[in-house]
């Protein structure tokens, strides 16, 4: 008798064990439910749906040093000797690339304005523009070369 209630007594913690864990959706549940604290009725009923719903965002992948160097490489066309090394030095060095974007590089000597001069000189430009027409002014402003 002493041997079945102490193999009861060691199996207990394990027989018990799923109803004291906490699952995932129990967590998303606390989480919403904290969140709507404020909100009653049905705009409450409307948001802990969406909330109990929603997906967990998803990672950022960092870009690999593969991705990096195509994007390097396409960037840095045109420059050549010690300045494509000067830049591709840059460029690849491990300061992280958000996705597909391209790290900012000082203007070499040889180019007449800082894309920052460039943004200011458009800007004054295209005053009196709005919505699309601003945009596609913007877009070809600042992508010419002087």
């Amino acid at each position: 008798m002493k041997k079945i209630i102490a193999a009861l007594l060691l199996a207990a913690p394990f027989c018990f064990q799923p109803v004291f864990a906490e699952t995932a959706q129990q967590g998303k549940m606390a989480t919403c439910n904290k969140d709507a604290a404020s909100k009653k009725g049905d705009e409450r009923k409307a948001f802990m749906k969406e909330c109990l719903s929603a997906k967990p965002a998803a990672a950022a992948k960092p870009a690999t040093q593969q991705d990096k160097m195509k994007t390097c490489n396409a960037t840095a066309a045109g420059k050549k000797g010690d300045e494509r090394k000067a830049f591709m030095k840059e460029c690849l060095s491990n300061k992280p690339l958000a996705g597909a974007a391209i790290p900012a590089v000082v203007a070499s000597a040889s180019a007449p304005a800082t894309q920052t001069e460039k943004m200011k000189t458009c800007n004054v430009d295209a005053k009196g523009k709005k919505g699309d027409e601003r945009k596609a002014f913007m877009k070809t402003c600042l992508s010419k070369s002087a």
